[in-house]
């Protein structure tokens, strides 16, 4: 139910995290991984490790912020493969900042990377996905997505991109339906990743988060990866447009 063979997937900000999880476990369920990110040289480690466990993958080098880079990127795929299946939105950043301080590059460098990225990479999978009438594309965002999530101090800029996310994903959602393309979001709580290091490095803020998480605890990279698995196979052919939180029972609490 949750094989993945045959399928060529695009992953971005593979290098590492999240991104590196992901594309470990979709190239062990059969999957064929396009590992992007900035940085070719830390994707071919990725991609060896891949190889070294018989999987297939590639490293290409993508700067989502640049529309040249990720057609290239698509293209690149579809050379290798023939088609492009699965595209996991992945890439992002986070950076700390009073609102009061928060420079207008500051802004502009999260929402380029976080929001406009995803949109870039969305419509470049898509306009492959349409051909075949078929595709899925999962779109990373965060619980700090405001709303029903968390309007989180300190990092404005990254919330709002995290919310602009979902609702891509809802609108992108209706608007490739009839082309069999389903479209879902993922929002990771704590997640054990570089992103999280600069909380871990003020032990009374990490203690402050935790104690709002039932589960006591920071989540692991793969607890994410086991939904994307989830969303990319047919188990999941039902479902569009859907947010589906992984945060410890965060929101719940």
């Amino acid at each position: 139910m949750f094989e993945l063979n045959g399928k060529v997937v695009i992953i971005t900000g593979a290098r590492k995290g999240m991104g590196r999880s992901h594309a470990l476990l979709l190239a062990k369920a059969g999957a064929k991984v396009v590992v992007a990110d900035i940085s070719k040289e830390d994707c071919q480690k990725v991609v060896d490790e891949i190889k070294k466990n018989k999987g297939e993958a590639t490293a290409v080098k993508c700067d989502v912020t640049k529309k040249e880079e990720v057609e290239s990127m698509v293209k690149q795929a579809v050379a290798k493969w023939g088609k492009v299946d699965i595209l996991v939105n992945n890439a992002g950043i986070c950076q700390f900042k009073l609102f009061l301080e928060l420079t207008e590059e500051e802004w502009n460098r999260t929402l380029n990377i976080n929001l406009k990225g995803y949109f870039l990479c969305a419509q470049a999978a898509a306009k492959e996905m349409v051909k075949q009438k078929s595709g899925v594309i999962i779109n990373i965002a965060s619980v700090a997505m405001g709303q029903q999530g968390i309007g989180f101090p300190n990092i404005v800029h990254y919330c709002a991109s995290k919310g602009g996310i979902i609702g891509m994903t809802e609108a992108l959602a209706v608007e490739l339906a009839p082309y069999n393309i389903r479209v879902n979001a993922i929002s990771p709580g704590m997640i054990e990743t570089p992103m999280i290091e600069q909380i871990k490095q003020d032990p009374k803020s990490m203690e402050a988060m935790l104690t709002r998480v039932p589960m006591r605890r920071v989540g692991k990279p793969e607890e994410v990866s086991n939904l994307v698995l989830f969303l990319a196979s047919d188990a999941s052919s039902y479902m569009t447009g859907s947010t589906v939180v992984v945060d410890g029972g965060w929101l719940a609490g």
